[in-house]
């Protein structure tokens, strides 16, 4: 397999000879409002630009995986963007019904035994942060990818740490993990996504995996960045197993 991160939890992953696009987040720098009640809100989102065309994120698709419909996952660049016949993985029905009514033909609901051009995908719970915080955020999934041809790949999404993701560890055994690490939160209510320790909890739950964190340094209520995971990632002395990419950069497995 391999894995390019293109920027944020906008992915393009290759897997048992298909393309992948995960949470297509296309829009240009800075042309869409900050996130309020956050750092960084005298700046616009996307706070980068993005590191390769559309037009070659968008090439020779197989398929897209839409985790939730937040606007960081799933913008109008990426709807304009893609070709409306792709075939397109969602959530929920509710996801579905929203993407299908931006003209996409072909919408699946990912299931606990979806098979894609007999490629395995399980859908896995997430919780969008701690507390009283996730009503506001809602519904959100990752992805277990499944192939004989390949290493297991689990996809974490918009989640924090919880017993959820430690049972998807424990039952699917991936090898490679990619998660959502930039701690992004408001200023009231905690970590919306995977901070620095909830990323240790994943190295000790998967202590032989490579872990990739992502969605990191994109949007402007980012609270990790990538220097201080790869710091205190070489304080517990588990570099060699957590991968912070920067945009663009790619990796086979």
């Amino acid at each position: 397999m391999n894995i390019q991160l293109i920027r944020n939890a906008t992915l393009i992953v290759r897997y048992a000879g298909k393309k992948f696009l995960i949470d297509p987040f296309l829009s240009e720098q800075g042309t869409l409002p900050a996130f309020p009640n956050a750092a960084r809100t005298d700046q616009n989102n996307p706070l980068v630009g993005l590191p390769i065309s559309i037009e070659d994120i968008v090439s020779d698709l197989d398929a897209v995986i839409v985790t939730h419909l937040h606007m960081d996952h799933w913008d109008d660049a990426a709807k304009a963007a893609l070709p409306k016949g792709v075939k397109i993985f969602s959530q929920n029905e509710e996801d579905a019904e929203a993407i299908r009514s931006a003209g996409f033909e072909q919408v699946e609901v990912l299931g606990e035994n979806t098979v894609f051009e007999g490629i395995r995908l399980i859908k896995t719970q997430g919780e969008h942060g701690r507390g009283d915080i996730l009503q506001m955020a809602g519904h959100v999934c990752g992805v277990v990818f499944k192939h004989d041809s390949e290493q297991t790949l689990y996809v974490a999404g918009d989640t924090v740490w919880y017993e959820a993701v430690r049972q998807t560890i424990e039952t699917h055994q991936p090898e490679v993990i990619v998660v959502n690490g930039g701690d992004n939160q408001f200023l009231k209510g905690g970590s919306l996504v995977m901070n620095a320790e909830d990323i240790h909890h994943v190295h000790e739950a998967a202590p032989n995996a490579r872990i990739l964190s992502v969605h990191m340094e994109a949007v402007n209520h980012w609270n990790l960045s990538r220097t201080e995971l790869r710091d205190f990632a070489a304080q517990k002395g588990i570099s060699d197993h957590i991968l912070v990419p920067d945009d663009g950069d790619s990796y086979t497995f």
